[in-house]
């Protein structure tokens, strides 16, 4: 824990799976969060998908406001199963989001650069941040991405890693997804877990998939975004400045 006092903590706020299909969606999204001064935020750009002129156009709109765009895996999908651990995954989590999970180490660093690498070739700068689809960055040695991939800094379930030092900032998490009826109580335990340890942290992050404001969990997630004011950059740079102090 960064701080022992129990206090509000600004929120990270990302927009998760931005592709062609959910563009409708995250506009929407964008234009409730700007409602609420939640803006800007990150993005989190699935590149492998069907991206056509004007949907690029609306991208670089994206970016020219402000927001951040991080890349969030390749296709967002996985054709097949990567063994049992994937296929238990898939069931009780991420059901065929979670590509990494089916890949070995090699095939991973070659979708993290194949990732990194479709910015620049559509006239983006480069992302430093990286999501993998449902946190599951899968069987790559965390000091590889130091030295076989293009990232500066990853996002998993429980955190922030910074790829250069290895160190690793544990950051509360609050999602919404319930898209089916046994999603909604597990959710909001979680929430409801997450929002406490929030107290004592300075960050704590927010989760938006594009039909989240539709589904079950739509009124807590208006609620927590009107709870937590938004982070600002000088507030990511503290929470990793005091990180490695602790860590040095």
């Amino acid at each position: 824990m960064i701080t022992h006092h129990a206090t509000v903590p600004r929120a990270l706020i990302s927009v998760h799976d931005l592709m062609p299909e959910t563009l409708s969606q995250v506009r929407a999204i964008l234009a409730e969060l700007e409602r609420l001064r939640r803006v800007p935020v990150t993005l989190l750009v699935v590149p492998g998908r069907a991206w056509n002129p004007a949907e690029l156009a609306t991208l670089r709109a994206f970016a020219h406001d402000g927001h951040r765009l991080a890349a969030h895996g390749w296709y967002h999908h996985s054709e097949r199963f990567g063994g049992l651990g994937h296929r238990l995954h898939g069931a009780l989590f991420s059901r065929r989001v979670a590509e990494h999970l089916a890949l070995d180490e090699a095939g991973i660093l070659a979708l993290l650069r194949r990732s990194h690498a479709w910015f620049a070739d559509h006239g983006f700068a480069a992302p430093r941040w990286y999501v993998p689809p449902a946190w599951a960055l899968g069987s790559v040695p965390r000091a590889r991405l130091a030295t076989a991939a293009p990232f500066a800094y990853y996002e998993l379930f429980n955190g922030w890693f910074e790829a250069s030092s290895g160190r690793f900032l544990s950051l509360p998490l609050l999602g919404y997804e319930a898209d089916r009826a046994i999603r909604a109580p597990l959710l909001r335990a979680w929430n409801r877990l997450n929002r406490a340890r929030a107290r004592y942290q300075p960050l704590v992050r927010i989760g938006i998939h594009p039909d989240d404001f539709n589904l079950r969990l739509a009124a807590e997630l208006r609620a927590d975004l009107t709870h937590y004011p938004p982070a600002s950059a000088a507030d990511e740079t503290a929470a990793w400045q005091a990180c490695r102090s602790q860590t040095a």
